[in-house]
């Protein structure tokens, strides 16, 4: 039985240079941007300050 990604790129702009990442057991977003030999990842926040949460679909 193959093991359950843990996350899901759900979107991506330019060449994979811009990406939002979901973690399919919490639904928080993560954005992911990609430069060259570098990279960071970061939660995506509400107005409020909030973890933006996708609705997480088993």
């Amino acid at each position: 039985m193959a093991k359950e990604k843990r996350f899901e790129k759900v979107y991506s702009q330019g060449m994979g240079a811009m990406e939002i990442w979901v973690d399919t057991e919490t639904g928080v977003q993560y954005a992911y941007r990609q430069s060259g030999y570098a990279g960071g990842m970061t939660v995506l926040l509400d107005k409020d300050g909030k973890p933006l949460i996708a609705p997480v679909v088993h």
